[in-house]
């Protein structure tokens, strides 16, 4: 049987009877592409995610990158899936065409990469790493370091990484003790080290792009004094050719639960095993100004949270549809009063639609999200000025829960996934097990949950004084509005006040007089706003399929109602617990554990 990855069908609901993106062609930016070519593209994704990809995932998890004589030795089967991915242009498929990239759709090469994602998330990450190590060099760089170092990451010769965390500092980035220290020539000597470094070192490519986040010694000792630095791992030459190998070196491997062909590396910048020019330290060259290192990497790492909640959506969509393909054919018990015990797939069984119905409510409305803010992307790109500033104040405000809804929900639409399976769901046998542990990071990587909420609620919904959550609150009132006379009615009201009870909650936890009691809970705001927020996005496609004949759309309607009857009320009770400014977890003792 062949394994499904993501429904073409549903990818085409999503991006031309939903988000309409073929609106996007009369556009200046988009003009020269057609919705022939969007499909081509989509045909290539799937073609080379299912021949190049998919067919080493096992392979992958059986066989994890290992640290030999100081070099890291994987697989063959990574090298040549990347290959065939950077022969179809995808690593540049956002960037402009002046700079090599394809200048697709932002919502367009999102979909392309749900299908990567979901056929092998591990390769997929050293390439996704790559693009937004460009987008970062294009945003911030000077016109020199992008002439440098931009080229060779879009045509595969560079990859990619970012380098934050350490041993000691974890998420706490204002404790990091990389120093940069500067030089006369204008670039700095790099000493530290760095942990958690996703595609870290590896013989993939000619060079790898190190963007490393550092303190100039002298500078301010919190998040201010941070600065950030491309370090090459071989430095490159004024004619574009490799030059003398920089002192960047892997020093250990983190053995993971899932994920587990990608490279995960602890680096050592400066150690002196490899010394440029003789001097100590890994040569580094600063990013825009100094002090700025983290508003600058935040330009990717947002990009990468939007990525992060895409991969989850992926895992959490290819293993619903392994869990129905299952279902159908796995034929055990006899229907509920059926005397005669003849023994039917396991779908007849109600139980067992309940589980199916849960993970289609969770999968496909977390990727609906994931190209929603991919098209919010698009409209900062190519509408105008009122519209993009719009977009990007809903973009900010959705990123937090972009990444994390996903991360939470389609780890459970995998558990359930396993269950449909039964046994052979807690076996290898199956790719369900896989599944669950690779989707398992992704509540951890780029900020955990608790980040997230703590992003969400102590500063994007309070910036500018709630402009986000005003074109939020506007925008419901648009999706409710246009679907009030319909059948939908009912389900358009229940949002509604939920969101106005969301709004009530919030300014009374920022009534409270007391950031620490207003932050306490920030995590269960966060889901509440999240379950919201995909309500939100539920009845938006509810109502794209409204009226239209056929399984397809019966499926839409009945994922949406199963969401709106037992998923959205669990949010009430969690905003009364909100709102009356529980202080359980604040009080509790560390000594009482």
């Amino acid at each position: 049987m062949t394994t499904p990855l993501i429904s073409r069908r549903d990818l085409e609901f999503l991006l031309y009877e939903w988000l309409r993106v073929e609106r996007l062609l009369d556009r200046p930016r988009f003009s020269d592409h057609s919705r022939a070519g969007f499909d081509a593209m989509l045909d290539v994704a799937e073609r080379v995610a299912r021949e190049k990809y998919l067919t080493h995932l096992k392979l992958g998890d059986a066989n994890e990158p290992r640290l030999v004589g100081g070099k890291v030795v994987l697989i063959p089967e990574i090298g040549n899936a990347l290959k065939a991915f950077i022969d179809t242009g995808l690593v540049g498929a956002t960037i402009d065409v002046e700079h090599g990239g394809l200048q697709l759709p932002a919502t367009v090469t999102r979909a392309c990469d749900a299908y990567f994602l979901a056929a092998n998330p591990a390769t997929t990450t050293y390439t996704v790493l790559s693009t937004g190590v460009a987008n970062l060099l294009l945003a911030h760089a000077s016109k020199e370091q992008i002439d440098v170092f931009v080229p060779g990451l879009l045509d595969g010769r560079y990859f990619g990484t970012m380098c934050l965390s350490e041993t000691g500092a974890g998420s706490a980035l204002s404790g990091i003790k990389t120093a940069a220290y500067p030089q006369s020539d204008g670039s700095y000597r790099i000493v530290g080290d760095k942990m958690w470094i996703g595609a870290g070192d590896h013989e993939l490519s000619e060079n790898i792009i190190h963007m490393v986040l550092a303190k100039i010694p002298g500078g301010d000792g919190g998040v201010r004094g941070i600065s950030l630095f491309i370090v090459p791992r071989y430095l490159v030459e004024p004619d574009g050719s490799r030059g003398e190998r920089n002192d960047v070196n892997v020093v250990g491997l983190n053995h993971k639960m899932g994920i587990r062909s990608v490279v995960n590396a602890v680096l050592n910048f400066g150690d002196g095993t490899h010394r440029p020019g003789g001097a100590p330290g890994a040569v580094g060259f600063l990013v825009g100004q100094a002090g700025r290192g983290l508003e600058f990497m935040f330009h990717m790492m947002n990009e990468a949270r939007i990525g992060v909640g895409t991969m989850a959506s992926a895992l959490g969509y290819t293993g619903y549809l392994q869990s129905v393909d299952y279902a159908r054919d796995r034929v055990q018990g006899a229907r509920v009063a059926d005397r005669s015990g003849r023994q039917v797939p396991i779908i007849e069984h109600a139980d067992v639609r309940r589980m199916l119905l849960a993970q289609k409510a969770y999968a496909e409305g977390a990727l609906a999200l994931s190209l929603f803010c991919a098209d919010l992307v698009d409209e900062q790109a190519s509408a105008d000025e009122v519209a993009a500033r719009q977009a990007g104040l809903l973009l900010d405000l959705l990123t937090p829960i972009a990444k994390s809804w996903p991360a939470q929900w389609c780890v459970a639409a995998n558990d359930l996934a396993i269950q449909v399976h039964g046994g052979y769901g807690y076996t290898r046998d199956y790719n369900v097990e896989q599944l669950l542990r690779d989707n398992r990071i992704n509540s951890i990587y780029e900020g955990t949950q608790g980040i997230q909420a703590l992003d969400l609620l102590g500063r994007k919904v309070i910036a500018d004084d709630g402009a986000a959550m005003a074109e939020l609150a506007a925008r419901i009132r648009e999706t409710v509005a246009a679907v009030g006379a319909t059948e939908l009615a009912d389900f358009a009201d229940q949002l509604q006040r939920s969101f106005d009870h969301l709004e009530t909650v919030t300014q009374k936890l920022w009534g409270a007089g007391d950031p620490a009691v207003t932050l306490s809970n920030a995590t269960p705001y966060l889901q509440a706003f999240g379950h919201i927020v995909l309500a939100w996005i539920w009845l938006q496609k509810m109502s794209a399929a409204l009226g239209k004949p056929g399984s397809f759309y019966a499926g839409k309607a009945a994922a949406g109602s199963y969401f709106y009857r037992w998923e959205l009320p669990t949010v009430e009770p969690v905003l009364n617990q909100l709102g009356a400014l529980d202080r359980t977890t604040l009080d509790v003792r560390p000594e009482w554990f």
